[in-house]
């Protein structure tokens, strides 16, 4: 909770110190006028309920502070939800707790992410909730058999039928199976060379052990053509409505795809998508217009529950 507050206190210090420059989005509305005046629109989402501390009142704090999306769980099993990282599943599914927050969430007008949840989590969100949702940085399950933390098309429709957009993580392991099988590889033989040698995982010797293994197995980076195909893969299940960017830039590490290594190469993406002929008013959907669609729909759902 206060390590929340503490990055929210960064995020309005930035604004504070360039209002020329920055603007802080606390809506789709706001996010309208921060491109139309030409300002950098600093939007806020929470990776990870939990700051929410069992306490459902934090929602509608957090929300007056300005986040507008909460990925329900991270790594780990919370709270809230079982993660879909974590072998342990306490709730086999969402806490009865975490019920409560998807219901209040729709309530405020918080969009809900099931990026991370589990599948079963992710199933139960959509039955609760009342508006679409997000899956704000996850890939098609389709590239990478067995990969929970990435969605199956079963998902995906399921998502979309809800009015849902998902949005594509740019890491090579989301997005072929062959750069996920390495960190598969590399993660076990690091465990047990660390248990090995008494070693702790967050040490200088498991970042070390990592870096000689890049060296000695060279990392497979995935390609422009694999980041577009889960793109088109989205597409070709459930239309273009239903698919976002996801990125994932600052969360992936260096795995990010040859083409794609930061925000500078949109470019090349939106290249791609010229190039498959889609429409501007396509392009324009993918690249934000279908996540400020779920967004207003939030917005909207929490206003008319207010004035009911």
């Amino acid at each position: 909770y206060q390590l929340a507050n503490r990055l929210i206190d960064s995020v309005e210090a930035m604004v504070g110190r360039a209002p020329e420059k920055m603007m802080l989005v606390k809506s789709s509305n706001d996010a309208a006028v921060a491109h139309q005046q030409g300002l950098m629109g600093l939007a806020m989402g929470m990776e990870n309920g939990s700051p929410i501390d069992g306490r459902l009142e934090n929602l509608a704090f957090f929300k007056d502070r300005g986040i507008s999306y909460i990925t329900l769980t991270h790594g780990l099993s919370n709270h809230l939800s079982d993660s879909s990282y974590d072998e342990e599943r306490k709730w086999s599914g969402l806490s009865p707790f975490g019920k409560e927050v998807v219901v209040e969430m729709n309530r405020l007008g918080i969009m809900i992410d099931i990026s991370h949840v589990s599948e079963e989590a992710f199933y139960q969100v959509l039955e609760l909730s009342k508006v679409p949702v997000i899956a704000s940085h996850s890939s098609a399950r389709y590239f990478t058999p067995g990969f929970e933390r990435n969605m199956s098309d079963e998902m995906i429709k399921a998502l979309a039928a809800k009015g849902g957009v998902m949005q594509i993580n740019f890491g090579s392991s989301f997005l072929t199976e062959e750069a996920n099988a390495w960190y598969k590889t590399m993660g076990k033989a690091r465990k047990t060379y660390l248990a090995e040698n008494g070693f702790d995982e967050d040490g200088k010797e498991a970042k070390a052990f990592r870096e000689n293994w890049r060296e000695k197995y060279p990392f497979p980076f995935a390609t422009m053509d694999q980041v577009v195909a889960h793109f088109t893969h989205v597409i070709g299940l459930v239309g273009v409505q239903h698919v976002g960017i996801g990125s994932d830039f600052e969360g992936v590490g260096n795995s990010l795809p040859d083409g794609m290594k930061d925000v500078s190469a949109y470019p090349n993406l939106i290249e791609e998508f010229l190039r498959l002929e889609y429409s501007l008013q396509d392009i324009e959907a993918i690249m934000g217009g279908n996540l400020m669609r779920v967004w207003r729909e939030a917005e909207a759902y929490a206003a008319s529950a207010s004035s009911g």
